[in-house]
């Protein structure tokens, strides 16, 4: 059956984010394979293995029960079912040169073949629905609507202002379409064509290029966001024990309202100003439990004092840029997981888009395992955020399979529906070699995708 690959990677600092990799893409394996090897068992097929990881040579664990072998190998790239009498990447020619058995996959009626194919997809699909049904159950969903945005948004990044949008830009829509929640704005703006802001009480229309995306991979060196909501200036910490601010008597929750007489209401309006202060000090007005007050306050070289902001949560309790919260029931968790699968899926249908078209670009940012890994949190373990990238990782593994090349579910697909409709069954020497042509071009994608990772335009994402 179809390997699904994983590699555990060895690069300083982000040994936690290979664990999460290898956690994540052992579930789907596990599942993905659990489909071929439920419904060849429903069919009577004989399934030889059922392994996670590769054992080629020996295996770390392996036991048969009534005639299958269950087994962990030592090779952390993937896993596989065997099933007797089907060409897959174990390329066992011996046995497809023997009489077929009853109890052999070739032997089985074309519309049973096919369950079979595409079963590890169906459970991948149901897998990442499962999962997102239990995030909103357990965790509930947390939205920013765009209507509370008061200020507008704020443009984090240089290729924003370059294609022309600004801090306190309102976005109106993307593509003639309003935006509901803050939460979809990113990932609208890649995919968008035309966005509609509100300036100044002015509406304009901003053309987005059709290589954004390839910009992006070509200049963005960090995981910062594109753009922000504009928030006031209240202190949500400090930056370590030698913070000016902190020794000027600033606190946590602490306001600021100006900066020597100069009015500043929101976070982005800081750093220009505290630029014109360099290796100077200034005179803070802040608001402090309904208080005014002023400290005065040194800056740093670097035009700091050594304070961050307040998280979204918190601006939340205080009032500002207010969030919508729904918690789910058991049951009415169901239905909003269904919506959630088939919103990433779409969301990720468009993406594979714009990777296929070379105008875009897109394909700059294909990565592999390193690029993958990087997804995860580096600081701690966070079960949300987990679950959260091992359903979108199913639903692309979902879709992947079923793409139309050989060696992927999806081309064994493509040869039994071909065989159902004309009603001839293709050779077993054309399967061998189509199976061959498909794991070249696997192997390939896999090389291209992870030198990207290491050597090309992914490098240092």
């Amino acid at each position: 059956m179809t390997s699904i690959s994983i590699l555990a990677i060895n690069w300083p600092g982000v040994g936690l984010q290979v664990a999460y990799l290898l956690l994540s893409l052992s579930i789907l394996v596990i599942i993905h394979e659990f489909g071929h090897f439920i419904t060849a068992k429903w069919f009577k097929c004989r399934v030889e293995k059922f392994y996670l990881f590769f054992d080629p040579w020996f295996s770390i664990f392996k036991k048969k029960v009534k005639g299958t072998e269950y087994g962990i190998g030592w090779l952390p790239l993937g896993g596989y079912v065997k099933i007797a009498g089907m060409i897959d990447e174990s390329m066992d020619k011996e046995q497809m040169k023997q009489p077929p058995q009853p109890w052999e996959f070739r032997s089985k009626p074309a519309w049973q073949r096919l369950i079979i194919m595409v079963a590890g997809v169906t459970m991948n699909v149901l897998l990442a629905f499962f999962i997102y049904a239990m995030i909103l159950y357990t965790w509930g969903e947390t939205k920013l609507p765009m209507k509370n945005l008061n200020g507008g948004i704020w443009v984090t990044d240089s290729l924003m202002s370059d294609i022309g949008l600004r801090t306190g830009d309102e976005i109106v829509s993307i593509n003639g379409e309003p935006i509901e929640y803050f939460d979809d704005l990113t990932a609208k703006i890649l995919l968008g064509k035309e966005i509609e802001v509100k300036r100044n009480g002015v509406q304009e229309t901003i053309h987005v290029p059709i290589n954004l995306i390839g910009q992006l991979v070509e200049k963005k060196k960090s995981r910062n966001p594109l753009v922000m909501p504009r928030q006031p200036v209240i202190i949500g910490g400090f930056a370590d024990e030698t913070s000016n601010a902190e020794k000027a008597g600033l606190e946590v929750y602490d306001k600021i309202l100006a900066v020597d007489s100069l009015p500043v209401t929101y976070f982005d309006e800081m750093a220009p100003v505290l630029a014109a202060y360099k290796d100077s000090s200034v005179d803070l007005t802040i608001e402090r439990g309904g208080e005014v007050i002023h400290r005065e306050v040194p800056v740093d070289s670097a035009g700091k004092i050594g304070f961050f902001a307040v998280a979204g949560d918190q601006l939340d309790s205080l009032g500002y840029l207010k969030q919508e919260k729904k918690k789910y029931g058991f049951f009415e968790s169901f239905p909003a997981g269904v919506r959630m699968t088939g919103k990433q899926l779409d969301m990720y249908v468009q993406q594979f888009k714009l990777i296929l078209s070379p105008e875009t670009e897109a394909y700059k940012g294909l990565g592999g395992f390193k690029t993958m890994a990087t997804i995860f949190p580096d600081n701690g373990w966070n079960w949300e955020a987990f679950w959260k990238i091992t359903a979108f990782f199913s639903i692309i593994l979902a879709f992947m399979n079923l793409l139309p090349i050989p060696a992927l579910d999806g081309g064994h697909v493509v040869f039994t529906l071909a065989e159902m409709i004309t009603g001839r069954k293709p050779s077993d020497k054309f399967l061998e070699y189509a199976q061959i042509v498909g794991m070249v071009i696997l192997f390939a994608l896999l090389i291209y995708v992870n030198f990207n990772d290491w050597f090309g335009y992914g490098r240092g994402h």
